[in-house]
């Protein structure tokens, strides 16, 4: 039985859906329809599309947008912010103790294997003190929920999460369709997310910065799966966007092109992997990044957000360690549970995923978007055969987790409101100071009913996040 997030088990609404539920009985579901198709033909005149990458050719397309809001209440979002800041703090001081003295690994609460030998390990960062001490500058935590207080973290993204434009264009659509409810019910902004995000990222500026920090998005480019999120950031929050080739060392500097020469960068949010960054010192054919830029960040010249080799912190081999890394570096039990997970590099676990393989979710440790996962409860015999033989040759190379009850929200389905399973991610900006968790995050949804896999790139789609105000 999944926990129906609008009703409770006698149809009613649930509290934080009652006023919402109030509106909808009055609507038709040809007026709702209709206001389905005008929120399409929005997403398509703004060209909020993203690409989905085949083995054959790059696919644009909508994400697919459903007008039924996820809402939360005041209670519940309380005890999920002070859980989403707890472990973003957590990962933060990881990160910090990884790369400089690895005390955790000392004390035994972590495998020094899981680290030396971890592909997102970045050795060039030992010792290399970031401005203001800040890896991780903004986090997506994936949540999701199985019963009335119960939630779990899926995973954490803290390399270059990527969702935060649908989740302020999702608003801004409901804001244009249905001004009526936000004059009706009090729900927490969202807006202020982009003039956030640049504060945030200007505290973070280095001591080479003697003025109002100069900001900039390095994007891979417009054939990027997420080139949009990219453009539509750097515009929101008043910054250059730039790729790899309009930038170059200058005077000790990292420095764009402008129409009046070259001028230093103080702040670089990145969206290009470490890999790419800078071909001097990582992957030398890579045509994304800037040759030098790395040195410089280690000179103190230039601010990276993230910073290079956060990707260790999103391995889902170390996620089950989680709860050791928060109480570890906080002192405190960790307040949302992980999912409980088996690592597949261990002998007993391995064997106990083996066998019931048509029970359980794998996945693999550096994977990310749904892919190369397996979801046994929706798989043939022949996937699982597949996925077995996958297993058993590179059993290090993946954990698994329970089938989770996750629980629904209404979409609008042709039949009309039908049950779908959600996510949710949060999103968290971290500066020396304080740490910023935008009311709510997006909403991913499984479109296809029955399915648990929510990922757009998978055929999943988003909806609107209410969190409640007093």
């Amino acid at each position: 039985m999944f926990f129906n997030e609008m009703q409770d088990e006698n149809g009613d609404a649930r509290e934080p859906y009652e006023n919402y539920c109030k509106w909808l009985k009055d609507k038709d579901l040809s007026s709702l329809r209709k206001k389905s198709r005008e929120a399409d033909a929005f997403f398509r005149r703004t060209g909020i599309t993203f690409n989905v990458y085949s083995e054959a050719d790059a696919d644009e397309r909508l994400i697919p947008f459903d007008q039924v809001p996820r809402i939360i209440s005041a209670r519940e979002w309380s005890r999920l912010s002070k859980g989403i800041e707890q472990r973003v703090r957590a990962l933060n001081a990881f990160l910090h103790d990884i790369y400089h003295g690895q005390e955790i690994i000392k004390a035994g609460r972590v495998p020094e294997s899981l680290i030396a030998d971890n592909a997102a390990l970045l050795p060039k960062m030992m010792g290399v003190e970031p401005p203001g001490g800040v890896y991780t500058h903004i986090v997506g935590v994936d949540l999701v929920r199985t019963g009335k207080d119960e939630f779990y973290v899926l995973e954490d993204n803290a390399r270059t999460p990527s969702g935060v434009s649908y989740m302020l264009e999702n608003r801004e659509t409901m804001l244009h369709m249905y001004p009526e409810l936000f004059s009706g019910i009090n729900v927490a902004s969202v807006s202020d997310y982009p003039l956030n995000l640049r504060r945030s990222l200007s505290r973070c500026a280095p001591d080479a910065c003697t003025d109002k920090p100069v900001i900039a998005v390095l994007t891979p480019g417009l054939h990027n799966s997420a080139f949009y999120e990219h453009a539509f950031l750097a515009e929101q929050m008043g910054a250059e966007l730039v790729e790899g080739h309009d930038l170059r060392v200058v005077d000790g500097r990292v420095a764009m092109r402008t129409t009046l020469g070259y001028t230093p960068i103080d702040v670089l949010y990145r969206r290009v992997d470490d890999e790419y960054l800078d071909p001097l010192n990582f992957n030398p054919e890579s045509m994304l990044g800037v040759p030098g830029i790395f040195d410089i960040y280690r000179a103190g010249g230039i601010t990276i957000a993230n910073a290079p080799g956060t990707g260790i912190s999103d391995d889902k081999a170390l996620y089950s360690y989680m709860p050791d890394i928060v109480e570890f570096y906080t002192g405190q039990s960790a307040i949302l549970e992980n999912v409980p997970t088996w690592r597949c590099c261990e002998a007993d676990a391995l064997a106990h995923v083996l066998e019931n393989l048509e029970e359980l979710v794998v996945k693999e440790v550096h994977g990310s978007g749904g892919y190369g996962m397996l979801v046994g409860p929706a798989a043939s015999k022949k996937e699982i055969a597949a996925f077995r033989e996958k297993l058993k040759a590179n059993p290090a190379g993946y954990i698994a987790q329970p089938t989770l009850a996750l629980s629904t929200v209404p979409v609008l389905a042709r039949s009309g409101l039908a049950p779908r399973h959600v996510d949710l991610r949060p999103f968290v900006l971290v500066s020396p100071d304080r740490i910023d968790i935008t009311p709510g995050g997006l909403t991913r949804v499984a479109m296809k009913e029955g399915s648990l896999v929510v990922n757009s790139s998978q055929g999943g789609g988003t909806k609107d996040t209410w969190v409640l105000e007093d």
